[in-house]
């Protein structure tokens, strides 16, 4: 199943509008075949990695492997010193 992609304001958008629709629906049947459907929907909603996304992950449990990371407070003075030079 692909999957359009869509900016998170209208991911907002679009839940928001579907909880109003939801919140009118007063048939106890037509709701729990609902629930059924976004249960099953939820389930087999598996994301899709792509060749470079898979080599990136590796490439960072490797960096994890062998160290090669940096602290948070590290990072942040690392970041200062960057936005200095701006």
């Amino acid at each position: 199943m692909k999957h359009q992609l869509i900016m998170p304001s209208s991911i907002d958008h679009l839940r928001n509008a579907i909880i109003d629709k939801l919140m009118a629906i007063s048939n106890k049947d037509y709701l729990v075949a609902l629930n059924k459907l976004m249960e099953s929907a939820v389930e087999n909603d598996v994301v899709q990695l792509s060749p470079e996304q898979i080599l990136m992950l590796k490439m960072s449990d490797d960096d994890i492997k062998n160290g090669n990371v940096i602290g948070q407070d590290d990072l942040d003075q690392e970041d200062l010193k960057w936005l200095k030079t701006l």
